[in-house]
């Protein structure tokens, strides 16, 4: 597509809309002649053109192909549903392609066009009378005719102030003329994709309303928001009074000055040559004053700096009401420091998009040969929607062979192009020293990784936190955030990063400061050429089956600080490792311990999982790792015992997972204060767990630790615990100082033994949620207490969600331990053993959701709580009745009961006492179940049922249902093919909607 469409499409100058009885041979006959002896193409209609109730298809794209559109409102121009009909449609493309509207008011006036008074008011009202059904017209005609009048426009009346009507056709001509002069800027040889982009963009400008308004246009270099920028002012330049678009504004405030910007400003918007001044200062002022009474459009593109934004677009009452300021950067950070609210981020063209620019670009045609599909794909998915690499591809390979543009292909994955990469290096080249070094840090070698791990990496590499460098490379569209939590950036961004490493040493990877390229690494390692270059090495895979050195190469390294091996085999272990670094990562670590000439002091993270470790005595040496944060050897199975670890006291992470040989662990492991995570999920030989006091610890993991039968004893308060998730872990008992994890708010315990509660458990006070699932049983402090320390125990009792599922729950447990959880809101009891609901149940004065699965022995419920909302009795094959007369009434027939589940129940025989509020009844496969009322008693109309939904599914044996309200949303019976011919006819005849199979 031709930048045209964008710029120099218009057919028409000028668009006359009018009533060719008043004013054809006359005011509009004039106005036609004075234009078009300027020069001025108009668009005029014959009379034939207005012949029928409807305009022509040749005048709607006469009005769409106009610039300038001017509606002669005249005396009778109401009267005639042909103007109006093009009077909505102007104002259409007002909005869509920013034609520009100048209303005459030719001896009306301005109000009665506004407010529909006089001669307009009698035309509407006899149109009101041919149009009667369709209101929709008719309003907007009215509204259209108030919008025009709205506009700034011009008004003649003879005898008014002595005008002459040629004076006031030469005013008009003049405005137009003007307009139509304007600088139209160009867009771009082949626009793509824009027509969507400029529409966000429009709204976003807010025309609607009044006042002044700054729109943001944010991406990141090459991606075409300075197209956009000049398309936007193409659209609606012709709406405002005075214009400027400054190009290049972080390119010229360094070549000329801020000054020259500010008197480049202000020469066209004032039309004044040779503006000179002084200083920033002295500027701001005479902008303000200049320009604060003048309807403005002010375009600053690639703004980068805040002074620049300060000087030339200080703050809204710089402008008169309703001027518009573009700005156009990469970095968002800088709008929103300036008070800019609206902002649009331009993203990259979609795979169809970027194939038809690039065929644009390289074959100026939208038609390509079928050979060069498979290439034009190739380079398509190279570029990764960024328009400007698309560019630069097409025209480099005009012209060229298949096998040219291959070659040309693979040269830019090894070195990209310069072209492109001058461009993307502008807003690395604008970040400060260590915000460069955490950019090139990410683009060489962790695009992928988790955010918190990047800054985990990046805080123990640089010895400083990087989240506020993080936050300036987002603002600069470097890099993005995914919706997974994970950093990734444009793989052309990417490139140009490591390109500006490789560029370090082209041709010796050793004297670069980060390798990321697994055969630059091995290449390094097997030849021993490290040096003190070397800062960062990132091997996350390798294609070798196996890296043959001799454990030297790391000898020269001493400024290595970050070494992360994910992948490879090694022949063996290293037998150097450099004292400088403080992260080592290294999964299948080769060697059963560390380099004995290792001196840690400033490791601060070591992670070895799935390594040959044998031993971890080396973490007792006192003052060899104090700075260690992050210590994780999972998966070592060769690992029996963790010693002490008093060498390294500023641990907050110890993670040892799935160590299957694991033993023993030191006591000490219970008194780093400091710790914040403890992992020892899957150490299944583990038997025991020192007591704790861990102040400053939030997770604890141990689950599936096959023979471990005693949660440790906590030994202090400990306030940052706040959820337990224990899994296929057989504890049998909860110590009494449980009560320490002070803050504690969830538990889950699943898969588990028979578990003892001690009664200090019910006395934590923030505790919320417990989930003992699927354990052997579960064992409270109730016989072994008195009555008032039960009593007190459901007082202090806060948890709002309990579920004891398939926990081998009995009759016993229920009347005696379930009291304790009396202000449970949420229970479940599927899976267990008892056989009536209780009586006690009645007392759950909180309970709003009670769910009741697979409870294959229970076969009487005696007691429902009174506030229960919703029930779900699900393959609780032994019931046989369900009385819902039990729930207590709190007006007149009505209870709080909303939603009703039975599905599965095969020998339910009755359902009795259905509320008249219920909403949701859903009956399943309870195939005992013959017939169901819900007849209203006699002191309730129709409108006291509000059943909304009626499921009864494959119930076998139903035979028939009473007072089915008709009006009711969704009902289904499929499968119930004992249904009475009477059944059937009636719920044909009276239910709105019928599902039946």
């Amino acid at each position: 597509m031709s930048s045209s469409s964008f710029s120099y499409g218009w057919k028409y100058d000028v668009f006359l809309s009018f009533r060719g009885s008043d004013t054809r041979h006359g005011f509009t006959g004039h106005l036609y002649k004075a234009l078009c002896d300027r020069g001025i193409h108009t668009f005029i209609d014959d009379e034939e053109l207005q012949r029928g109730e409807e305009i022509t298809p040749l005048l709607v794209k006469a009005i769409e192909g106009s610039r300038i559109a001017i509606p002669v409102f005249s005396k009778n121009y109401a009267s005639s549903t042909f103007c109006l009909d093009e009077l909505v449609h102007i104002l259409a493309c007002v909005k869509e392609k920013g034609t520009l509207v100048l209303p005459v008011f030719y001896e009306v006036d301005p109000s009665d066009v506004r407010h529909q008074r006089g001669s307009y008011k009698d035309a509407l009202n006899s149109h009101k009378e041919r149009f009667n059904d369709d209101q929709e017209k008719l309003q907007k005609w009215r509204n259209s005719l108030s919008q025009a009048a709205n506009l700034a426009g011009y008004h003649f009346k003879h005898g008014i102030e002595n005008e002459y009507e040629y004076d006031f056709i030469g005013n008009i001509v003049k405005e137009v003329s003007q307009k139509i002069n304007r600088t139209v800027l160009h867009v771009a040889d082949y626009t793509v994709g824009l027509e969507f982009r400029m529409k966000e963009v429009n709204s976003l400008l807010n025309f609607k309303s009044g006042g002044v308004h700054m729109v943001g246009i944010h991406g990141v270099g090459g991606v075409g928001k300075t197209t956009l920028a000049r398309a936007i002012y193409n659209l609606i330049a012709d709406q405002f009074e005075v214009l400027c678009f400054l190009d290049n504004v972080r390119e010229n405030s360094i070549k000329n000055g801020l000054v020259h910007l500010q008197e480049t400003l202000l020469s066209k918007t004032i039309g004044e040559k040779g503006i000179k001044l002084g200083s920033i200062n002295e500027a701001i002022p005479i902008i303000k004053h200049r320009l604060h009474r003048k309807k403005v459009l002010l375009v600053l593109d690639d703004v980068d700096k805040p002074d620049q934004l300060h000087a030339i677009a200080g703050g809204m009452d710089w402008f008169g009401s309703g001027s518009r300021v573009i700005i156009t950067t990469r970095n968002r950070h800088l709008l929103t420091c300036h008070g800019v609210e609206s902002i649009y981020e331009v993203h990259g063209l979609n795979h169809k998009e970027a194939l038809e620019l690039l065929s644009w670009s390289a074959f100026k045609t939208g038609k390509v040969d079928p050979c060069y599909v498979n290439i034009l794909n190739r380079a398509v998915t190279y570029a990764s929607g960024l328009p400007l690499a698309l560019k630069v591809i097409g025209s480099n390979l005009i012209g060229k062979r298949i096998e040219e543009w291959e070659s040309a292909l693979d040269q830019y994955q090894r070195i990209p192009n310069k072209d492109i990469q001058d461009i993307l290096k502008v807003s690395f080249d604008s970040l400060e020293e260590y915000e460069q070094n955490i950019f090139l840090d990410i683009a060489c070698c962790f695009k992928g990784y988790r955010l918190s791990e990047v800054k985990e990496i990046l805080f123990s590499h640089h010895g400083f936190c990087p989240q506020y460098g993080i936050g300036v490379l987002i603002d600069k569209s470097l890099i993005k955030i995914d919706c997974f939590g994970n950093v990734t950036l444009h793989d052309l961004i990417e490139d140009m990063g490591k390109e500006i490493v490789r560029r370090e040493s082209p041709e010796e990877p050793e004297n670069r400061s980060r390798l990321w390229c697994p055969e630059d690494i091995v290449q390094v390692l097997e030849e021993n050429k490290g040096t003190s270059r070397i800062q960062m090495i990132a091997l996350d895979y390798l294609n070798y089956e196996e890296v043959e050195w001799d454990g030297m190469a790391f000898k020269e390294m001493n400024n290595l600080k970050t070494l992360i091996i994910r992948g490879g085999c090694f022949t063996t272990g290293p037998k150097h490792l450099p004292n400088s670094l403080r992260v080592l990562e290294w999964r299948r670590y080769p060697s059963p311990s560390l380099p004995f000439d290792f001196n840690p002091k400033k490791l601060v993270s070591l992670q070895l999982p799935d390594s040959c470790l044998t031993s971890l005595n080396w973490l007792n040496s006192k003052n060899r790792f104090l700075n260690m944060r992050v210590l994780n050897f999972n998966q070592c199975h060769y690992i029996t015992e963790i010693p002490d670890v008093c060498g390294a006291p500023n641990l907050q992470e110890l993670s040892f997972e799935y160590c299957e040989n694991l033993i023993k662990i030191h006591v000490s492991v219970g008194f780093l204060d400091k710790l914040k995570i403890l992992d020892a999920d899957g150490c299944s030989k583990l038997t025991s767990f020192p007591p704790m006091k861990l102040t400053s610890l939030e997770e604890l993991k141990l689950s599936f630790c096959a023979n471990l039968e005693c949660f440790p004893e906590i030994l202090g308060k400990m306030e940052n615990v706040t959820s337990l998730d224990i899994k296929d872990t057989p504890i049998k008992e909860l110590p009494s100082s449980i009560q320490h994890l002070s803050r504690l708010q969830r538990i889950k315990l699943k898969n588990g033994g028979v578990i003892q509660l001690p009664s200090t458990f019910f006395a934590m006070k923030e505790l919320r949620y417990l989930l003992v699932n699927q354990c052997e049983g579960l064992l409270l402090p109730v016989e072994n207490e008195g009555k008032e320390q039960m009593s007190s125990m459901v007082v202090e009792n806060t948890i709002g969600y309990l579920d004891l599922s398939h926990c081998h729950i009995s009759d016993k447990f229920l009347q005696s331990g379930l009291p304790l959880f009396s202000n449970v809101k949420e229970l479940y009891l599927n899976g267990n053993d008892f056989t009536i609901l209780p009586a006690c149940i009645q007392e759950f004065q909180f309970l709003t959701e009670l769910y009741l699965e697979a409870c294959e022995n229970l076969h009487e419920i005696g007691w429902i709580p009174p506030n229960l909302e919703i029930f779900a009795v699900i393959d609780c094959t032994s019931l046989k009745e369900l009385d819902l007369t039990l729930l207590p009434t709190w007006n007149k027939e009505c209870c709080l009961l909303r939603k009703l589940l039975l599905c599965g129940c095969r020998n339910l025989e009755k359902l009795k006492g259905i509320p008249l509020n219920i909403e949701e009844l859903i009956v399943e496969s309870c195939n005992s179940l013959k017939d169901l009322d819900l007849t209203l008693p006699p002191s309730c109309t129709r409108q006291c049922r509000i059943l909304s939904k009626l499921i009864l599914d494959s119930c076998m044996d139903f035979e028939e249902i009473k007072g089915i309200p008709s009006d009711i949303g969704v009902f289904s019976a499929r499968e119930c093919s004992s249904l009475t011919s009477e059944c059937r006819s009636m719920l044909l005849n009276e239910v709105g909607i019928f599902l039946y199979i």
